[in-house]
Formats: structure tokens, C-alpha cells, sequence
């Protein structure tokens, strides 16, 4: 199992956080966090709730500020990057974002036009079924309508950094299967994807790069062989969360 932790150039990376502290009040989303998503890979980012994942990648796409420590996504501070930095950051949060009472390729179309060169927005919806449901006011989707949906808006800018936050929540295992496939299919056209998860699932057949979280640190980085030294993952997980939990 290793520590967090890289050898490696800058170049290497895609995003760095560095010793972040977060905190709301007495809650400490994060407690002096560290890890890596090297450039071109998918890292899985896997930690109970609480554990501060979405807050990590709050920081990471600039939509919140660590009260100390060091954020860099290909290079610069998110908080304080340019638009054209900016456009080469897709996000995809778990709630929101969406507006209830437009349609999908009317959104889409929308929102493609803040892109210098956008992808082809019929292509990116075919891509992700969103054709399927484009009659649809978006607050009659389902949920897995709605997932679909927020990760083809998350591609509209051709990102070259990806941030997913529970992208195949409230899907159904077809759709899972899909969507695993499409974010392979981005990391091997060279986008640097990180995803966050509670699924051990998504994260062994995703992962090249392993990151457990709790309690807003690090607790194991590493290859999935690396973090689990051969047990199962679930059993390292449980083993390194129920730490210092009550």
C-alpha cells in the first residue's frame, strides 16, 4: 500500500493538491489533503461521505478556495485562471446545474455556444442517449436521464481535464456499462479524467490511479494492485475509513 505521494515532473501531473485545509465552521472538510491525477489516466477518488471528495474537486475547478495549501490544474490556480483556461476544464457535479424547464439539446446547444470550438453537439448527444429523451423538459427526466445529460454538457468544451463526481449514479447497469466505456474511450483520446465514486466496482474497473480519502486526507494512493497488496479492495477500504470513526 503507498502513502501519498508522487515521483515525477509537474508535466506529469494534470492536477496537484497540495496540504489542503477546507473548513465550514468547526467541520474540517479538509484536513491537510494531498494526491495527484497524472496527465492522460483515470483516477478514482473513493472515500465515504463526509470524506471531503466533493469538496476536493470544488477547489479543483475553481467553485470553491482551500484555506490554505496549493491547487494546480495543468499549471495554473483554477481560482484565479483565465477563461481560456477555464474551457479546458470540464466538470460534472452530482446536484444541480441544470434548468428544469429547458430541454436537453436546447441546453446543450446553449451551452456549447460558450466555447471557442465546441464539440458537435448532435454527435455528443447521440454519444450519450441524450437523443433518446430530447422532447423531454428536464425536470420530467429521470435520474439517469439527467446524469447523461450533465456528462454530455461536461464534454461540450473537448476538456482536457475531466472531473466527474458520481457520474453513473442513478443509472441502470446498462448505462453504467456505457458510460465506463465512454470515459475509457476519453482517457485513451488523451483526456486526464478523475472520478469520484463509492462504488468499488467503478473503481477497479476504472482506475489507473487509486485515491482513498477520509475524514479529508489522503489515506492510500497508489495503482489499484499497489493500495490493495493483493486483499480485495473493499476489505482495504473498510480497513482504512472506519479509522478515527465513530
Amino acid at each position: 500500500m503507498t502513502e501519498a505521494g508522487h515521483e515525477g515532473s509537474a508535466a506529469d501531473f494534470a492536477v496537484t493538491l497540495t496540504e489542503l485545509h477546507r473548513s465550514y465552521g468547526s467541520v474540517h472538510a479538509l484536513d491537510g489533503l494531498s494526491w495527484q491525477a497524472a496527465t492522460g489516466r483515470i483516477t478514482a477518488v473513493l472515500g465515504p461521505n463526509g470524506a471531503g471528495k466533493t469538496t476536493a474537486v470544488e477547489c479543483a475547478v475553481g467553485l470553491g478556495r482551500p484555506d490554505r495549501g496549493v491547487v494546480r490544474v495543468l499549471g495554473a490556480d483554477p481560482a484565479e485562471a483565465d477563461a481560456d483556461h477555464r474551457a479546458k476544464v470540464g466538470v460534472m457535479l452530482q446536484t444541480g446545474g441544470l434548468p428544469g424547464g429547458s430541454k436537453p439539446m436546447r441546453l446543450l446547444d446553449h451551452l456549447s455556444r460558450f466555447y471557442a470550438a465546441p464539440a458537435d453537439v448532435g454527435a455528443t448527444a447521440r454519444r450519450l442517449g441524450v437523443v433518446d429523451f430530447a422532447g423531454t423538459t428536464i425536470r420530467r427526466l429521470s435520474g439517469g436521464q439527467k446524469q447523461r445529460l450533465a456528462l454530455a454538457a461536461a464534454l461540450l468544451g473537448r476538456p482536457e481535464v475531466l472531473f466527474l463526481d458520481e457520474p453513473a449514479a442513478g443509472l441502470d447497469p446498462h448505462g453504467r456499462l456505457e458510460v465506463w466505456d465512454i470515459i475509457r474511450a476519453l482517457r485513451d483520446e488523451g483526456t486526464t479524467v478523475v472520478v469520484t465514486t463509492h462504488s468499488f466496482e467503478e473503481a477497479e474497473r476504472l482506475a489507473d490511479h487509486l485515491v482513498i480519502m477520509n475524514a479529508g486526507r489522503t489515506v492510500a494512493e497508489g495503482s489499484l494492485d499497489s493500495v490493495t497488496g493483493g486483499r480485495s479492495l473493499e476489505d482495504v477500504y473498510f480497513g482504512l475509513t472506519t479509522r478515527g470513526r465513530a
